[in-house]
């Protein structure tokens, strides 16, 4: 048990350590240019700061109640979590939506609101996160939010009956800040 502590602690500062660069400090994320509806509620702070990198996957499907009528659904996303010198530190994946550090604890959650970002670019997202599996860095992680996103947006490609069920990855950005309760 104790050394299953101490390399939960290792894990905690090495994920820790995504908000230095080069050894020094970062200065400390701010949500105030962020819209209300993704700002976490007072009460939190920031955990850890990742930039993810990676594969959204859209399929083409018949719209919901309305036959003869197609869009390109999300079906999940696949990427890597690095740390703010390029270091992996973890990855991100689902269904269900899930992050999960390389000392193998993860969190997964449940989507709260987004709000738009810009053309070309999938929605900033905040997430309430469920209770954490597994010991480590992932503990206490209590929200996530998703930001400086660039791309990730369904395809532009038509989406009918001659592509239906077809699917086709696109490639994304963000940045995915972990926050804890104080």
């Amino acid at each position: 048990m104790k050394n299953r502590s101490i390399l939960a602690l290792i894990a905690v500062a090495g994920l820790s350590a995504c908000a230095t660069q080069g050894g020094s400090s970062m200065a400390p994320f701010s949500q105030a240019g962020l819209p209300d509806a993704v700002q976490v509620p007072a009460g939190h702070n920031v955990a850890m700061q990742t930039m993810a990198s990676g594969d959204i996957t859209y399929q083409c499907r018949v719209k919901k109640d309305m036959a003869g009528q197609f869009e390109w659904v999300f079906v999940g996303p696949d990427a890597g979590l690095n740390d703010r010198r390029g270091k992996r530190v973890g990855k991100y994946y689902g269904p269900p939506a899930t992050w999960e550090s390389l000392d193998g604890s993860r969190v997964s959650g449940a989507q709260v609101a987004v709000a738009p970002a810009g053309a070309g670019r999938i929605p900033l997202q905040l997430v309430k996160a469920n209770p954490a599996m597994g010991m480590g860095a992932m503990q206490g992680v209590s929200y996530i939010q998703r930001v400086n996103t660039q791309g990730g947006v369904a395809p532009a490609s038509p989406c009918d009956v001659a592509t239906l069920d077809q699917k086709q990855t696109v490639k994304y950005t963000a940045d995915y800040i972990f926050w804890r309760a104080l």
